[in-house]
């Protein structure tokens, strides 16, 4: 049989004189996954000459954390409409790697309110000639 140990003056969250107690007083937190995912858009990115000033294709998916409680309304969660304009409007500047790509729409991503964390992945489909090559990136509060 196991022991609880308590620091000095804590009580046990246990209620132990109830058959089949559980835990009084714990607070459960909730955090909610809001998911893009596979979201196709053609963005101006690439390092070598022939890519640049032309238009590419990249599948990005994209999963939010955020963190509250309970959500009731549009307002306490992220519309995922706002990550797929957010992944668009960043496809029109020329970024010249999928890594930087990662990383800022992860950062414009932590500005919509209650998101903790963002990851975000891109993968290039014609950057290999067998395969594909892609990244992943989290970004945190």
């Amino acid at each position: 049989m196991s022991e609880l140990l308590l620091e000095p003056g804590r009580q046990s969250p246990f209620d132990a004189s109830r058959p089949g107690a559980k835990p009084t007083g714990s607070v459960a937190r909730c955090f909610t996954k809001v998911r893009v995912r596979d979201l196709p858009l053609l963005a101006d990115i690439g390092i070598n000459p022939d890519e640049i000033g032309r238009r590419q294709p990249l599948v990005l998916s994209v999963e939010l954390t955020l963190s509250g409680d309970r959500i009731e309304g549009i307002g306490e969660t992220v519309d995922y409409r706002r990550v797929a304009q957010a992944a668009e409007d960043l496809a029109l500047v020329h970024i010249p790697l999928i890594e930087t790509f990662a990383q800022k729409l992860g950062e414009r991503c932590l500005d919509f309110p209650m998101v903790v964390e963002a990851r975000v992945s891109v993968d290039k489909p014609f950057a290999l000639t067998r395969g594909m090559a892609g990244v992943e990136v989290v970004v945190r509060r």
